[in-house]
């Protein structure tokens, strides 16, 4: 197993964790842990050296955290990290979130959690939390020994997340990042945002939530003509593994060949290893993908503000996402999660004010019809 220094926590950290949110289960029944299966995995892992794990609250419907401390409490706690989640959209007082980590360190089987997340900042979040006072919970909590590292996981803009990275003195962070995501949320410019700001960063959903392992055409044509042969989410995980400003990439495995598909992967993980060549290959699948595009929106927002409050690029990109990997039922979860009712396609009224301003000159009010039609029905 490769390692990478965690940013300013100087701590060295496998450069594959462990997601522990997508553990195999009994009947399709999510919070019923397959729990043999699951802990031959966990114990795997660990014994080839990978040493970050990362649960939250609400995975597994509340099972996964008590899971993971069980396993963990036999004769492994001390050989890995353990990061979990405040879940922030359940915190309603400052009082909330002592509760809320207490029984986390309860169902852990721990006094420590390693590294601790703000679980999926947003705009809303993020003021919230500050008003309840977030910053004199993670202070008192450090202080107290509770935890020892503090981060967050984000799903926003670029914008909200570069005003998070300087608005607290952060640890790490996570974000979504993939070879399609280089410009969605915090993106690339937040990846180097933040690790020339010291933080250590993490990267979640390294498949899209296994979107680039389902091959459209004449994708797999462009991966076999590599001249050194891996899988798709290989190519996805060295993408990753290739830029030195990542020191984990998670993978929420679901059976034992992922776990010992992952670790053989990470055994090449080396920043800066692959080539020119190879970047090429990779950029030549991103076209293919994007030649499935509905909506040729470049997110510019000259159409906003909305005067009836529709957030028009977000629509489109969830229409997009649908469309480009083929997973109507991700696309709409993602929309319902990410955009607020108040912000949806339906609440267009066609004024017709966002077409005029429009620089790629789409029509907006056809399509927020569609993305009402497809994503909110």
């Amino acid at each position: 197993m490769l390692y990478r220094k965690f940013g300013r926590t100087g701590e060295n950290v496998s450069i594959l964790g462990f997601g522990c949110m997508r553990f195999p289960v009994i009947d399709g029944k999510d919070d019923q842990i397959d729990e043999e299966q699951a802990t031959r995995m966990i114990e795997y892992a660990i014994d080839q050296g990978v040493n970050y794990f990362d649960t939250a609250y609400p995975y597994h419907e509340g099972k996964s955290e008590p899971f993971v401390g069980k396993v963990l409490n036999n004769g492994y706690r001390e050989k890995v990290y353990l990061a979990t989640k405040l879940p922030l959209w359940l915190v309603e007082k400052r009082e909330g979130m002592d509760r809320f980590l207490d029984e986390q360190l309860r169902r852990l089987q721990t006094d420590y959690i390693d590294f601790y997340l703000m679980h999926g900042f947003t705009r809303g979040h993020w003021e919230k939390m500050k008003e309840l006072g977030m910053f004199d919970f993670i202070e008192n909590a450090i202080s107290a020994g509770k935890i020892k590292y503090i981060g967050f996981s984000f799903h926003d803009n670029i914008e909200v997340f570069k005003e998070i990275v300087d608005g607290y003195d952060w640890d790490f962070c996570m974000i979504q990042y993939n070879f399609m995501d280089e410009n969605y949320q915090a993106g690339k410019e937040g990846l180097l945002y933040a690790a020339d700001k010291g933080l250590g960063v993490a990267i979640m959903e390294p498949l899209r939530g296994g979107s680039l392992v389902r091959i459209p055409d004449g994708v797999q044509q462009i991966w076999d003509s590599a001249d050194v042969k891996r899988t798709p989410a290989n190519w996805c995980l060295q993408y990753l593994w290739d830029q030195p400003q990542i020191s984990i990439v998670l993978s929420g495995m679901s059976n034992f060949e992922q776990v010992e598909q992952n670790i053989a992967y990470a055994e090449e993980g080396v920043a800066g290893s692959l080539s020119e060549k190879e970047h090429e290959l990779i950029g030549n699948v991103r076209d293919v993908y994007l030649e499935k595009i509905e909506v040729d929106c470049t997110d510019c927002k000259y159409c906003l503000p909305c005067p009836s409050g529709v957030n028009i690029p977000a629509a489109f990109t969830y229409l997009n996402s649908a469309s480009m990997y083929g997973n109507l039922e991700k696309a709409r979860l993602h929309y319902d999660l990410f955009v607020p009712p108040e912000e949806r396609a339906s609440r267009c009224v066609e004024c017709g004010l966002c077409e005029q301003k429009c620089p790629q000159h789409i029509s907006i009010q056809k399509m927020l019809k569609h993305v009402s039609k497809i994503l909110e029905n």
